[in-house]
C-alpha cells in the first residue's frame, strides 16, 4: 500500500513537472510565433512571465533584449543583452554584443560598452564598424524646440512639402482607429501642418486623399513640384495585406499623384519592393533622377542599409544600388539630401552618442557620398535615438525626430524644430593711413544696426581684432575704432545668411605730425615766400592766424619759428635770408599781440630741405617752393 502511494505520488510529481515543463515550452513557443510577427509587446509579456517562472535560455534573452531594443527602451535592452552574453556567452553571436554595447552606451556606460566592443570583434565582428565608429563630429550649433504638434504617441519622419510640413503620428482621430500589437499604439498616418517662416507648426491634419490607410504609412518625401509624393507604408494596397514566409507584414515604398490642390491618390507600388524584405524611408536628389531609401534586401550589409535607384526618364527605375560608403553591420536609416547636396542619414553603427545618430556627408556629382562623415553631434544627437533630420539650409531651419526625453523607447520619439545658431565672426586688422603699418593696441567696438553696443576690445600689437560669433546672421553692424595720435573710424558691415567670418579691415586717420610740430597739428597750409623774399604773404597771414588763435587760446604755449630756403644762391646768403623771414613771422605774431617772451625765431638756410632739390638738381618752381617755408614748434 505504501509503495503504491509512493508510486502514486511519484507520478503525480512526475506529471505535475512535465505539464509545467509542457505549459512553459507552451509558453515559449507562443511568445517565439508572437516575436516573429514583431509583436514585441505580446511577446514581451510572456517572455518575462517565462523568465519569472526560472526558465531562461539564450534565446529567451536575446528576444527579450530584442523587443526593448527594436522599440529604442535601450536601459531594458541592455539589461538582457547583458544576461545573454554572461549567462550564455557561448551561444550569444557578435551582434548581440554590438546591440549590448550600443544599448549601454546609449545609458552612458562607455566603459562596459568599449568592452563589449572588443568581445564584439573577438567574436568575430566586422572590425570595420569599429574604424566606422571613430567618426569626426561636426560643430554644430543648434537650438532644439519640441514642435506643437507633437501628441502623446509616437510622432516622427517629417518632410518638408511647400509651406507645410508632413510627418508621421500615431495620434487618433478617428473612433475605431486600429491599434498595433507591437507597441500597443495606434497605426501611423501621415499628417501635414501648416509651418511658418520661422518654422512654428499648427492646424495638424491627416493628409487628404486615399495615402492613409488602417495600416502604417509613414516617411514621405515630395517632388520640387509638389504633385508627386513617395511614401512608406505596410505591404498593403487595393485592400489587400501581403506576407513574407513568416506572415510578417513588411514594408514598401509607393508612389502617389494629385488628383486635385489637395488630394492625393494614384497609389502604385515601387517594382523593387518585395515581399520578403522591407523599403523604406525614401529621399530625393536634387534632380529628382535617384531615389534613395533604407533596406535589408539581400545584399545588405548590416541590418539596413542606404540602397538608391535611378529614375529613369520612361517613368521606370533601375536596379536597387546599394550605397556601400555609408553602411555598417548595423542599422544606416532615414535619408535626406538638401538643397546643397548634402546627405543626411542616421546610423547606430558608427562612432556616436548612443542609438541613432544623424550624420552627414556631401554628396558628389554622380549622386555618391564624397568626402568625410560626420556626426552632427550634440544637442542634435543625445543618447537615444535621433533620426529624420531635415533642414532648410537656406532659412536655417529644420526637424529631427527623437525619443531623448522618454522612457519608453520609439513610442516617445517626439519631432524637434532645429535652428542653427548662425553666428558671425566679424574680424581684421586696424592699420594706419600714413604708412599703412599697423595700429597696435587699437580701441574696437562692434556696435548692432540699433548702435547699441555688443562689445568693445583692444586690438593686438599687430592691429589685429575678431569679434569671435558674435554677430547674428543676415544682419547689420557698425566696426569702430580709435587709437592713439588716429582719429575715429567705422566700417558698416552686412553680415552673411551663413556662420563664416567677415573681415572687416579698418584704416584710422592717423596723425603724421611729430608731437611738438604745431602747425601740422593745425593743419596748417605751408607759409610759403616768394624767391629770395621774406615778407609775410596775403596766403601766409591766412595760415598765422591760426597760429594766432592758438597763442590767444592757451596762454601756456610756447612757441619756436623755424624758416627755410630753397637751395639757390649760395649757403651763407640762404642762412641771412632764413633768419630774415623767420624774424618777419615773429614779428608779425608780436604786432598782433603776442608777447614776445612767448616766441623764438631761427633760419635755418638751405640745409633742411623736404625734397630732392639739393645744390646743382634741376628742379621745377614749384618744388624748390616746397622748400622755401616756416615752421612752427612748441616748446617744452
Amino acid at each position: 500500500m505504501k509503495t503504491l502511494l509512493k508510486k502514486s505520488i511519484l507520478l503525480s510529481l512526475v506529471l505535475l513537472f512535465t505539464g509545467l515543463t509542457f505549459a512553459q515550452k507552451k509558453e515559449i513557443e507562443k511568445a517565439d510565433k508572437e516575436f516573429d510577427k514583431y509583436s514585441y509587446i505580446d511577446a514581451r509579456e510572456i517572455y518575462l512571465k517565462v523568465v519569472e517562472d526560472g526558465y531562461t535560455s539564450a534565446q529567451i534573452f536575446k528576444n527579450l533584449g530584442d523587443t526593448y531594443y527594436w522599440n529604442s527602451e535601450y536601459d531594458s535592452a541592455a539589461k538582457w543583452y547583458q544576461r545573454l552574453v554572461n549567462e550564455f556567452p557561448n551561444e550569444a553571436d557578435a551582434m548581440y554584443y554590438y546591440r549590448a554595447a550600443q544599448s549601454l552606451k546609449s545609458l552612458g556606460q562607455d566603459d562596459v560598452a568599449g568592452e563589449l566592443m572588443e568581445a564584439y570583434i573577438r567574436k568575430g565582428g566586422d572590425p570595420k564598424i569599429i574604424q566606422a565608429t571613430n567618426t569626426s563630429f561636426m560643430e554644430y550649433e543648434v537650438e532644439l524646440q519640441k514642435v506643437s504638434v507633437n501628441t502623446e504617441n509616437s510622432d516622427f519622419g517629417s518632410a518638408f512639402y511647400g509651406d507645410k510640413l508632413v510627418y508621421a503620428s500615431a495620434t487618433v482621430q478617428t473612433e475605431g482607429d486600429k491599434i498595433h500589437e507591437w507597441n500597443q499604439q495606434p497605426f501611423l498616418d501621415l499628417f501635414e501642418a501648416d509651418m511658418d517662416e520661422n518654422g512654428m507648426l499648427s492646424n495638424p491634419t491627416k493628409l487628404n486623399g486615399e495615402v492613409n490607410t488602417r495600416f502604417h504609412e509613414s516617411s514621405a518625401v515630395f517632388t520640387k513640384d509638389g504633385n508627386t509624393m513617395y511614401f512608406t507604408r505596410n505591404n498593403f494596397i487595393d485592400g489587400k495585406k501581403g506576407r513574407d514566409k513568416e506572415k510578417t507584414i513588411r514594408l514598401k515604398l509607393y508612389r502617389a499623384t494629385k488628383s486635385s490642390e489637395t488630394y492625393w491618390t494614384n497609389i502604385e507600388e515601387l517594382p523593387f519592393n518585395s515581399e520578403e524584405y522591407s523599403v523604406a524611408h525614401p529621399a530625393l536628389s536634387l534632380d529628382e533622377k535617384k531615389l534613395y531609401f533604407s533596406s535589408d534586401m539581400p545584399g545588405t550589409t548590416g541590418m539596413s542599409d542606404i540602397w538608391y535607384v535611378n529614375i529613369l526618364e520612361d517613368g521606370a527605375y533601375g536596379s536597387p544600388m546599394n550605397v556601400t560608403v555609408l553602411n555598417t553591420e548595423a542599422r544606416e536609416s532615414f535619408p535626406f539630401i538638401s538643397e546643397n547636396n548634402n546627405f543626411y542619414f542616421a546610423s547606430d553603427g558608427r562612432g556616436g552618442l548612443g542609438g541613432y545618430d544623424v550624420f552627414m556627408v556631401p554628396l558628389g556629382e554622380s549622386g555618391i557620398p564624397n568626402g568625410e562623415i560626420k556626426n552632427l553631434g550634440a544637442p542634435t544627437n543625445s543618447n537615444k535615438d535621433d533620426f529624420g533630420f531635415i533642414i532648410n539650409e537656406q532659412k536655417r531651419i529644420g526637424y529631427v525626430s527623437s525619443n531623448r526625453d522618454g522612457e519608453k523607447g520609439s513610442v516617445a520619439d517626439e519631432i524637434y524644430r532645429v535652428q542653427e545658431r548662425c553666428e558671425v565672426t566679424i574680424a581684421g586688422t586696424i592699420t594706419s593711413d600714413v604708412d599703412n603699418k599697423p595700429v597696435a593696441n587699437a580701441t574696437v567696438t562692434l556696435l548692432d544696426e540699433n548702435s547699441i553696443v555688443v562689445k568693445t576690445m583692444t586690438a593686438g600689437p599687430d592691429g589685429t581684432y575678431s569679434f569671435d560669433g558674435m554677430a547674428e546672421c543676415s544682419s547689420v553692424y557698425v566696426v569702430r575704432a580709435i587709437g592713439d595720435g588716429c582719429e575715429y573710424n567705422e566700417k558698416l558691415v552686412t553680415t552673411p545668411n551663413v556662420s563664416g567670418t567677415v573681415m572687416a579691415d579698418l584704416v584710422l586717420e592717423c596723425d603724421p605730425c611729430a608731437p611738438n610740430d604745431l602747425g601740422c597739428r593745425l593743419k596748417l597750409e605751408p607759409i610759403y615766400f616768394d624767391f629770395d623774399r621774406y615778407n609775410i604773404r596775403p596766403d601766409a597771414e591766412i595760415e598765422l592766424a591760426k597760429i594766432l588763435a592758438a597763442l590767444r587760446q592757451y596762454a601756456e604755449l610756447v612757441i619756436h619759428i623755424e624758416s627755410h630756403t630753397d637751395s639757390r644762391g649760395n649757403d651763407a646768403y640762404n642762412e641771412a635770408l632764413s633768419e630774415k623771414r623767420a624774424q618777419s613771422t615773429l614779428e608779425w605774431l608780436v604786432s598782433k599781440g603776442i608777447d614776445r617772451n612767448r616766441l623764438s625765431a631761427k633760419g635755418y638756410g638751405e640745409y633742411q630741405l623736404t625734397n630732392q632739390c639739393s645744390n646743382g638738381v634741376e628742379c621745377t618752381e614749384e618744388e624748390h617752393q616746397l622748400n622755401r617755408r616756416s615752421m612752427f614748434i612748441i616748446q617744452n
